[in-house]
């Protein structure tokens, strides 16, 4: 029998992990949860591990990187978990054509290049909304002063207009696995001008059918990814702007996949965990 181990984080456990667990059982594959900063686990005796939620990772950033590179085999693969760790790779995004909020990268509060309105101030490397913060239009130097902080810890900091529409309507995450898309949900997620400190829980997540246009947005971002052949799994968050459905994120290190929501998402995620290991 094939064991695969699901990586996770110590203090979070994954409320995903026991459907995909059955389901690969089915499938006559042996998995655990594992959390990936887990001193004393062996991660040889796996034929693969798959990186699931291992959230705080951007904490130990350097350190998540050299176990992801130190694996016999992972999922997904190790240079797209190094790529996608820096929110730059909206930059490559934008550069491939995909409809991307504008952002823009500092390191410190003179140099932010801020747009007029509202904005948004965030780490390049984050998880949640930690260290995550919105200023109103009349507070730019407010903005400004949170981007030295930010660089202050050691970050480079990230600066985006605050899309109106994300207040009333909230965010569409579309979860992809293996190159098809399978559900998406609607959900909020508060951001305010005081910096969340730890990764911020969605509230109100419901799932919904994502239109065409968001799923051509999806698998245009999906496409973009410097990977051959079609991911395991992937999260594009969207939101709706004056021009259509635009990414906010494309997340395909440790996204919650809300496969509660979506009946036999489990199964397929399981058969495309399958898939790589020859099964």
């Amino acid at each position: 029998m094939s064991s695969v181990a699901l990586a996770g984080c110590s203090d979070i456990a994954d409320p995903d992990a026991g459907a995909l667990v059955a389901a690969l059982g089915e499938l006559g594959v042996a998995a655990e949860a594992v959390a990936w900063d887990d001193p004393g686990a062996d991660w040889s005796r796996h034929d693969l591990t798959v990186v699931r939620s291992t959230w705080g990772y951007d904490m130990d950033l350097a350190g998540f990187l050299a176990w992801a590179r130190g694996l016999p085999r992972v999922v997904n693969p190790y240079e797209v978990l190094a790529w996608n760790a820096d929110k730059h790779y909206l930059d490559d995004l934008a550069a491939a054509g995909v409809a991307v909020v504008p952002t823009t990268y500092a390191t410190s509060g003179a140099t932010a290049v801020l747009p007029a309105g509202a904005v948004v101030v965030k780490p390049s490397v984050g998880g949640g909304a930690r260290g995550v913060a919105a200023f109103a239009p009349d507070e730019h130097a407010l903005a400004r002063a949170h981007v030295d902080a930010l660089a202050a810890q050691g970050h480079a900091a990230m600066v985006q207009p605050r899309i109106a529409s994300l207040a009333e309507r909230g965010e569409v995450d579309v979860v992809v696995i293996d190159g098809e898309v399978t559900h998406a949900v609607g959900k909020h997620v508060d951001v305010s001008r005081a910096p969340a400190a730890t990764p911020s829980g969605a509230s109100r997540a419901v799932r919904r059918a994502p239109s065409e246009q968001e799923r051509r947005v999806a698998l245009s971002a999906l496409r973009a990814v410097p990977c051959d052949g079609p991911l395991c799994y992937a999260r594009v968050d969207l939101v709706a702007t004056d021009e259509g459905p635009t990414v906010l994120e494309l997340e395909v290190i440790e996204p919650f996949l809300f496969l509660g929501e979506a009946p036999g998402a489990a199964r397929t995620l399981a058969r495309a965990i399958a898939a790589r290991l020859g099964r």
